[in-house]
């Protein structure tokens, strides 16, 4: 006699109950690129608070902010965060490893296509963000026009163009740190306070 032994599988549903990374990663990115604009808009000299602030909050807080979204499920946060995150230690890579004697400074050309590069991958996000809401819209698509304005600064050896992407960037850092903050108040206040105008659906 064949005796058949039917076991049941439970499905277990685990609540996800971690914070939303999202205002740490934006806060990361917009803190660190005003500081920086505001050296390529002429108001100071590159120095170590710029490259502090590159490697431990625009880079390393994005990083962990990117691998806190993949663990929520958000392809486009943890592709977002962890990216830029890398982009402020390349940054600062760039700029330190020529004076420890590691590699040949990049030349205006390099730079020119780095920065290119960065452009191009914003611009695909930028598209991502039109499914989701009009402050982050204003995030990317500044930031966009922020890396074509400098990568075009670079090949053209132009100082004016420069300039002019510093001002553009403070404007985008600083409407990186309204969405962060916005988020955080919305939260804690329990209603809108600070509104970020998602898209309807």
């Amino acid at each position: 006699m064949q005796i058949e032994q039917k076991s049941s599988e439970a499905l277990v549903k685990i609540k996800d109950v971690s914070a939303n990374p999202a205002p740490l990663g934006l806060l990361g990115f917009g803190m660190t690129t005003v500081l920086l604009n505001l050296h390529n808009a002429g108001y100071f000299d590159l120095n170590t608070m710029i490259l502090a602030m590159g490697i431990f909050y625009g880079g390393l807080a994005q990083i962990i902010a990117g691998i806190m979204e993949w663990k929520k499920n958000n392809t486009f946060g943890a592709t977002a965060f962890t990216s830029y995150g890398l982009f402020w230690l390349t940054l600062v890579g760039l700029i330190v490893l020529p004076k420890m004697a590691l590699g040949t400074a990049a030349s205006g050309t390099a730079m020119a296509a780095y920065l290119f590069m960065w452009g191009l991958f914003t611009l695909v996000m930028f598209i991502g963000t039109l499914k989701l809401n009009r402050a982050l819209q204003l995030v990317f698509g500044s930031l966009t026009i922020l890396f074509f304005l400098l990568a075009l600064g670079e090949a053209t050896g132009n100082a004016s163009i420069s300039t002019i992407a510093g001002f553009e960037g403070i404007i985008c850092g600083f409407s990186a740190i309204y969405t962060g903050l916005a988020q955080v108040l919305n939260e804690v206040y329990g209603r809108i306070v600070a509104p970020i105008w998602p898209v309807k659906k």
